[in-house]
């Protein structure tokens, strides 16, 4: 009794101590460039067959800021607390057996201090250790069991050559080893790819199988399925598994002509390879019904040429000859999750989903419509869809049982980073992870505003408007335009890292989706063809004129920035007009004859230009931003990727500084060391981080008069007054990098 008396007693002041220190009780601050490094992202979501768990892969930066670590979790759907399956540190690409009872994923350990391969695991889930299924010189991937669970398809770029030379390592003295050229010999228009490196032309990705061993000690021997000189892409068993199904481009040099990828099929124990599902274009993603008589597919006609083809849903009896058909013709909207963002999940992987409802009546897919991303049902008699999700969302990733009775989705909105959620038969979401729960709930973030406006011709443009979270609509703002890449792609509603930190820096942030963009139909996203840049150029500055008219922006402190696309058009716009205080064109092209030549993909085809440069050098120039630098007189800042092969550094920015170095015009490059054109979405924390630091200090200076001293000619800086000078803060000025 008298125990409980003094805990009585004592009880309230804990209480009114734990309010005023409590975490929840503290005032929320902003969020901070450096608030990435925290961050933890969600991938490749897995359903078990019985839909009572999912495996996922959870992505987050490792301790030295300079990468991500990749973990496989699980959460089960009843509700609970998600478990860690494997300890990384790149583990990924969970796979279910058919009946449950075991996962097999890709695992790269480190070996004399370096990543190797990926290789094939399994791991049993009633207990006990993950043990290695493969163990190939190239390593595995895109792992795929077979129905009746006893065996595993795969890729491997491997040859026979590298198994030769890794037993023959085995047998050689120390140090007995002979040395390989690495001068490269090129024969392809193509020899590169984007944060992939250089192509091994004799080395290709093909299909594998291996059986999987009960228990762990018994030796297994994987066998190459298909051969020759083309790469197929990941596997999938036909309903009987007695086939291997995979879409491939199968030309030698694809380049010369249109788009076209077919759906093939070959016999599990390896043959000849036939024609499943051909069009004039494209066959993705895919899916065979119930009964294996159907395939529903992603794809897109590439015929006449265009510089965007819709994405569409189409379904197809799976015999050779066969036409497949539009699913829904009257559905302008792409099919697929296509919103751009970048807090997707770096290194997580992951592929783009289908699913049969179990009476082979129904495909489930998403559908990205005006900056949503949604799940719809669609019946594929009437073509007419359903709603399985709504709202003002991106689902950038699901998964189903394999009868789509129990969906599982991956949802992002523009306050916060994706988390999984059970779809239940009404639509409602439950939630599943809260992975980011605790840094969250100390930030203070706004919600965007979505606006529409008129453009110069009348056409209906929708924008967001990102507000600092203490907006008053009283006062007016330094605005930054943000236009996004592709040109072809489109933003909406998810979280967007670099928007929330420039509102929180005290900027009004715009991005639209110009014309070009997708998500509003073939029409609209096609319409900038062989006239790009241009009109869309004018669609960005109507809207920068509608919130001038709304009154809470400073005409005077305008900024402009974007990245690929977003780089060109920021690099235009002020070359053609003088409105804009600052720019940051961040990995850009500057002169589109010199990157014709230099890009890790060709335009050989008359999707964007309608010849070369040779053929049509007016049309190059003209397109050109490189061509109006005389008229730039903003401040610019060129962001690159030293290793960016998509737009190679001689063919934007280091064009654009040194022209404009040339006309003592305000410039600074900001270079960083071995990214490639992901920078801003997988490039290493740190660099994401540095990027969003330089482009806001770049503004700070030149919109809001901040005294910041990174980009002067070195020599050229004032001389710091002395801490004892009473107009002088102690110390001097610091910028946010030091």
């Amino acid at each position: 009794m008298r125990r409980h008396a003094m805990l009585s007693a004592v009880l309230p002041c804990l209480l009114l101590c734990a309010l005023v220190s409590s975490p929840i009780a503290a005032e929320k601050r902003v969020i901070t460039e450096q608030d990435l490094f925290r961050f933890v992202w969600i991938a490749d979501p897995q359903i078990s067959p019985d839909g009572s768990r999912v495996a996922y892969v959870r992505v987050h930066v490792n301790d030295k800021k300079e990468g991500y670590e990749t973990e496989i979790w699980m959460v089960p759907t009843r509700g609970g607390e998600p478990v860690r399956l494997t300890g990384g540190p790149r583990d990924g690409g969970p796979r279910w057996s058919p009946d449950g009872s075991r996962l097999v994923f890709t695992r790269s350990i480190d070996k004399d201090g370096q990543p190797q391969p990926p290789q094939l695991y399994v791991l049993p889930m009633g207990g006990g250790e993950a043990w290695p299924l493969t163990s190939l010189p190239k390593g595995a991937g895109a792992p795929a069991w077979s129905p009746d669970g006893k065996s595993v398809a795969f890729l491997s770029n491997t040859t026979d050559e590298d198994i030769a030379k890794a037993e023959k390592k085995k047998d050689a003295a120390p140090g007995d080893s002979e040395r390989e050229s690495d001068v490269r010999i090129v024969t392809l228009a193509i020899y590169r790819q984007d944060n992939e490196g250089y192509a091994e032309p004799k080395r290709h990705s093909h299909i594998w199988t291996v059986a999987v061993p009960a228990r762990s000690g018994d030796k297994v021997v994987p066998k190459p399925i298909t051969s020759g000189p083309f790469d197929e892409g990941s596997p999938t068993w036909s309903h009987d598994g007695t086939q291997i199904c995979f879409n491939a481009d199968r030309s030698l040099e694809p380049y010369y002509e249109l788009p076209t990828v077919t759906l093939y099929a070959v016999p599990a124990s390896g043959g000849e390879v036939r024609s499943v599902v051909s069009m004039d274009g494209i066959v993705g993603p895919f899916r065979f019904d119930p009964g294996g008589r159907q395939v529903a597919f992603i794809g897109g006609v590439t015929r006449p040429a265009h510089s965007y083809d819709q994405p569409r849903l189409y379904v197809s009896d799976a015999a050779p000859g066969s036409r497949p058909k539009v699913v829904a013709p009257d559905l302008d909207r792409d099919v697929g999750s296509d919103i751009i963002g970048d807090q997707h999940a770096p290194r997580g992987g992951g592929d783009e989903t289908l699913v049969w409802t179990a009476d082979g009546r129904s495909v489930v897919v998403a559908v990205s419509d005006h900056g949503t991303a949604n799940l719809r049902r669609f019946d594929l008699k009437s073509g007419r869809a359903q709603m399985v999700t709504t709202g003002n969302q991106e689902v950038s990733a699901w998964t189903a049982t394999p009868d789509g009775s129990r969906i599982v989705v991956l949802v992002s909105t523009p306050t916060d980073l994706a988390d999984l959620y059970l779809v239940g038969g009404d639509g409602k979401l439950t939630r599943l992870t809260r992975v980011n729960q605790e840094l969250f709930s100390e930030l203070k973030l706004s919600e965007p505003e979505e606006v529409e406006y008129s453009s110069f011709d009348g056409k209906k443009m929708q924008a967001w408007v990102q507000k600092p979270p203490d907006f008053d609509p009283r006062k007016k703002y330094p605005l930054i335009l943000d236009i996004h890449g592709g040109p072809h792609a489109a933003y909406g509603y998810n979280f967007f890292h670099e928007f929330q930190s420039m509102a929180a820096r005290g900027y009004v942030v715009l991005y639209p989706n110009p014309r070009g963009s997708t998500t509003y139909g073939q029409e609209f996203g096609n319409i900038i063809q062989y006239r790009y840049p241009g009109d869309d150029a004018k669609d960005l500055l109507a809207g920068v004129d509608d919130l001038i008219r709304r009154g809470y922006v400073d005409e005077h402190r305008l900024g402009v920035t974007g990245g690929s696309g977003g780089g060109i058009l920021t690099s235009w716009l002020i070359g053609h007009s003088n409105r804009f205080a600052a720019a940051v064109s961040q990995r850009s092209i500057s002169d589109w004859s010199a990157w014709w030549y230099a890009a890790d993909f060709t335009l050989f085809q008359p999707t964007w230009f309608k010849g070369a440069p040779w053929e049509q050098a007016d049309d190059y120039r003209a397109r050109s931003p490189l061509s109006y630098v005389k008229d730039i007189k903003t401040p610019l800042m060129l962001i690159e990727g030293e290793a960016d092969y998509r737009t190679p550094p001689a063919t934007g920015g280091e064009e654009m500084f040194r022209a404009l170095k040339y006309l003592r015009r305000p410039v600074v490059m900001v270079r960083f060391p071995g990214e490639s054109h992901e920078l801003s979405r997988s490039g290493a924390p740190w660099h994401r981080v540095e990027r969003l630091q330089h482009i806001i200090n770049w503004f700070d200076i030149h919109l809001q008069g901040k005294e910041l001293h990174l980009y002067d000619i070195p020599g050229s800086e004032a001389p710091p007054k002395s801490a004892a000078d009473p107009g002088s803060p102690a110390g001097g000025a610091r910028s946010s990098l030091e």
